[in-house]
């Protein structure tokens, strides 16, 4: 099964209020989400960075990551381990759906995926919206719960409790992502 990785709102200034709980929260859960994103790029399946564009419509992805990754930032350490390679993709997102007024559905059917594994910030809100619309759209969704914060363990467990009782995500941690083998993808072409 095609299936793709989702990095929601890692590129971020975390100069927000409250961003320095979220920051301290996210920052186990990045070299998490960075061993998952190297499982997903070994197996040749797509990585798409779904990021809120912090309502500048002037700049682009690249100019976001550069000011998010700048010395003094707050988040600049995260930023720059989770930093995007060329071959990985990007959805800009003016609200807190990464499938809200943006071509993620697009995208993901282009690539035909059928199951996305989300991760990141926040869990109570990004991460669970996204999660949602989803789901409403048909897509296998995991949320590996060691791969998504929030500004408290409370509210991570609660959205991932809600997650997994009223619409049956999978919030089983990032080991449980499995893929098939290359030999296994050529026997079911055939």
């Amino acid at each position: 099964m095609r299936q793709c990785l989702l990095i929601v709102d890692m590129i971020n200034r975390f100069d927000f209020p409250g961003g320095e709980a979220l920051l301290r929260a996210a920052r186990p859960a990045t070299m998490r989400i960075a061993a998952l994103r190297r499982r997903f790029r070994a197996a040749r399946m797509p990585v798409v960075y779904v990021n809120d564009n912090f309502l500048d419509w002037k700049g682009g992805f690249a100019d976001l990551v550069a000011d998010c990754a700048r010395e003094g930032m707050p988040g600049a350490e995260l930023v720059r381990q989770l930093a995007p390679a060329d071959e990985d993709r990007f959805v800009l997102k003016p609200r807190h759906s990464g499938f809200l007024d943006s071509p993620l559905e697009m995208l993901l059917r282009q690539m035909r995926v059928r199951r996305v594994v989300v991760s990141g910030i926040a869990a109570d809100a990004c991460i669970l919206v996204t999660a949602h619309d989803a789901h409403m759209r048909e897509f296998e969704v995991h949320v590996p719960r060691d791969c998504v914060a929030a500004p408290t363990t409370l509210r991570r467990d609660r959205a991932l409790a809600l997650m997994r009782d009223a619409f049956g995500i999978d919030v089983h941690a990032s080991r449980s992502v499995h893929f098939e083998a290359a030999s296994a993808r050529g026997k079911r072409k055939a």
